[in-house]
């Protein structure tokens, strides 16, 4: 759980952005995102396969320009 403590002279929004950091640091919002729905072993590997030839093509692509 991640806590953020009002510093002296601090405005809130010193505070909220001190906050955000600290979640988006820790991985908390990218971990709920991925587990919001169920996805199988089987649907993972075949979504990291084609992440992966996506990623390959592009280097490809890229190395001709």
């Amino acid at each position: 759980m991640t806590v953020v403590n009002l510093r002296n002279n601090e405005s809130q929004d010193q505070l909220l952005k001190r906050f955000r950091k600290k979640v988006v640091k820790s991985g908390v919002l990218s971990t709920v995102r991925r587990k919001r729905w169920y996805v199988s072993k089987s649907e993972q590997r075949r979504m990291e396969k084609k992440k992966a030839i996506r990623r390959i093509k592009r280097r490809q692509v890229k190395e001709y320009e």
